[in-house]
């Protein structure tokens, strides 16, 4: 882990890495796979008691990457989905998708997705642990992976599920007064909650703010 000596001020994008570095592991969670373990982050943190009532059932594995542009002010790459896909058509997300037999690791997962729908080549990426596993109402359990990107990183589209990848600034994401909480109905009569972190015409909510109130919460909360 690189340490500011005395005397130094820490850039924002040393002071976020070190802080990964020393608070997150790349330890797969056992509720990845173990449907009976603890899993209480997700689409549920907001109202318990909505997602019981809902009867939602999250048993599919998946995995995104949280890529962290080491810049002189830090930045997070998300991405548009297309708008003709069956699930989520047209909203930001992370890079990432579902964890298939052939992959190693939730790690290797998101990896491997990064690569096919932004092009951005795993020798660009230092991977710096899981965040919470996180349950969504679609029935997913995504393992977010935070990582440092290189500043002079590529992106190559694939347009059949990207149409759009840019950066948002990490110091605005990771700002606790603009994580908003919003509510919606979902499938008639049942209400449930969200994180939206809107930033100029861009609207982040759901499961990618959501992941974004975790890594939040995992490095700066007490």
């Amino acid at each position: 882990m690189t340490l500011v000596q005395a005397g130094e001020v820490a850039r924002p994008g040393q002071e976020f890495f070190d802080r990964a570095r020393e608070r997150l592991t790349l330890d797969v969670p056992a509720a990845l796979s173990d449907l009976s373990a603890p899993a209480r982050r997700g689409d549920l943190d907001l109202d318990p008691a909505t997602w019981e009532r809902a009867g939602v059932k999250a048993t599919r594995q998946a995995a995104v990457l949280v890529p962290v542009v080491d810049r002189a002010e830090p930045t997070v790459i998300l991405t548009v989905r297309t708008p003709d896909l069956a699930s989520h058509a047209g909203q930001i997300a992370f890079p990432g998708g579902k964890i298939d037999p052939h992959d190693a690791t939730p790690l290797a997962a998101a990896l491997r997705e990064a690569d096919e729908e932004i092009g951005l080549l795993p020798a660009r990426v230092e991977p710096l642990g899981y965040l919470d596993l996180y349950l969504t109402f679609s029935g997913f359990r995504i393992l977010p992976t935070v990582a440092r990107v290189d500043p002079d990183y590529t992106t190559t589209l694939n347009r059949h599920e990207v149409v759009e990848a840019f950066e948002v600034p990490l110091a605005f994401l990771m700002a606790p007064e603009n994580h908003q909480r919003h509510s919606r109905d979902w499938k008639g009569g049942i209400i449930r909650q969200y994180y939206a972190m809107p930033y100029g015409d861009r609207y982040i909510w759901g499961v990618t703010a959501g992941i974004l109130r975790n890594l939040y919460e995992r490095l700066y909360g007490e």
